[in-house]
């Protein structure tokens, strides 16, 4: 784990933007297509706003999100209404975002589907995530139904997730596809987020799920 800490919010997300952008180019170099799995919650917008004006050759990369909470796509609860008004605009509006919800009732039903549309794009190439306070990342929660499952190593690709702290049900990929990332930056901001962040270093994932991404992350810090 390599920790980047930066004097204040706006730096952080014109570094953390460029950064991502450098090694989505650096890709495109000797790859067709990349993939960029990115969060959801109000942590990085900030940084879409700054990615989705980087010059890069935007109709080549698809864009998919690391968790989805199974609300439709017009609530403001929705991680693909974030992504779609703060990502997916601008230069960016030429990417292609790949689906992780479907206007069915629960995730389950919809689970093989979006598992099969999310193969091919595998290994992801670039993988920013966040962090709560209760060291969950994704979707994989402390506490959360099917968390044993989503840290094993034999994890499918995507799973439902209900967790008590989740609110409503969600989607989510699993710990061999989060860790499979050829880049991992994770994305913490405020005090409260880095003691989180140093405590789930000394316990093993299923206490703090975050822990199973920290090896070989970068972790991009401001107060």
């Amino acid at each position: 784990m390599k920790l980047n800490d930066y004097p204040d919010r706006d730096l952080l997300a014109l570094s953390l933007a460029d950064t991502i952008a450098s090694e989505l180019t650096a890709a495109l170099r000797h790859e067709d297509r990349v993939t960029l799995a990115v969060p959801g919650g109000t942590s990085p917008g900030p940084v879409f706003d700054a990615l989705c004006d980087v010059a890069l050759d935007w109709s080549r990369v698809d864009v998919v999100l690391s968790d989805e909470r199974w609300v439709p796509v017009d609530s403001p609860r929705s991680n693909t209404r974030l992504v779609r008004e703060r990502l997916m605009v601008n230069r960016a509006a030429a990417a292609t975002l790949l689906p992780l919800y479907q206007p069915v009732d629960t995730p389950e039903e919809a689970l093989e589907a979006l598992s099969d549309s999310l193969k091919p794009h595998l290994p992801l190439t670039v993988l920013l995530l966040g962090m709560g306070t209760d060291m969950h990342t994704a979707s994989l929660f402390p506490g959360a139904d099917r968390l044993e499952e989503g840290l094993s190593s034999k994890a499918p690709l995507l799973l439902p997730m209900r967790a008590e702290g989740a609110g409503e049900p969600r989607i989510t990929m699993t710990a061999p596809v989060l860790q499979g990332a050829m880049s991992t930056h994770l994305l913490i901001m405020g005090a409260e987020k880095k003691a989180a962040m140093e405590a789930a270093r000394k316990l093993p994932p299923f206490k703090a799920p975050v822990a199973a991404i920290l090896d070989g992350a970068q972790v991009h810090y401001a107060d």
